[in-house]
């Protein structure tokens, strides 16, 4: 017996009207990010961030991105990645980790645009049981400079 397959197709038309955007030059700018990666055994976990800000006449735009994964080869791996904004802040963590039986990896990340300043910081772990933990830490740390 041949068995069917149905296909459905859709169109969507649209009409849009263009209008003319200028772009602004930033009178200052930033950009800032850090990632990382760890692994032992069969499981690695890798994290990373980044962002940037333009400041204009016109007021400031910002944007951020975050990002993680995690594999492992028999065991449990996981990842998880938020961005929040608040009128003070706009901040994004990622944080990855993989597990197989007691060897893990674990990397986070966490990347912040505040008024003054844009940070992005990342620490890395992995572990053999028995053996000696590995860990690295990264920090970057942006001042924003004054508008001239």
């Amino acid at each position: 017996m041949l068995g069917r397959t149905l296909f459905r197709i859709c169109v969507v038309v649209g009409v849009t009207t263009a209008m003319p955007v200028h772009a602004q030059e930033c009178n200052t700018a930033a950009t800032v990010g850090s990632g990382g990666s760890a692994a032992a055994g069969g499981t690695s976990a890798s994290t990373v961030g980044t962002a940037g800000t333009c400041n204009t006449d016109n007021g400031t735009t910002s944007s951020i991105g975050v990002g993680g994964s995690a594999a492992s080869a028999d065991g449990k791996a996981k990842s998880r990645t938020t961005v929040k904004e608040n009128p003070n802040q706009l901040q994004g963590k990622a944080k990855a980790q993989a597990i197989d039986q007691g060897t893990f990896s674990k990397s986070q990340t966490k990347t912040t645009v505040k008024d003054d300043e844009l940070q992005s910081r990342t620490k890395t772990m992995s572990h053999v049981p028995g053996e000696k933990p590995t860990k690295s830490k990264s920090k970057v740390i942006i001042p924003l400079p004054e508008e001239q």
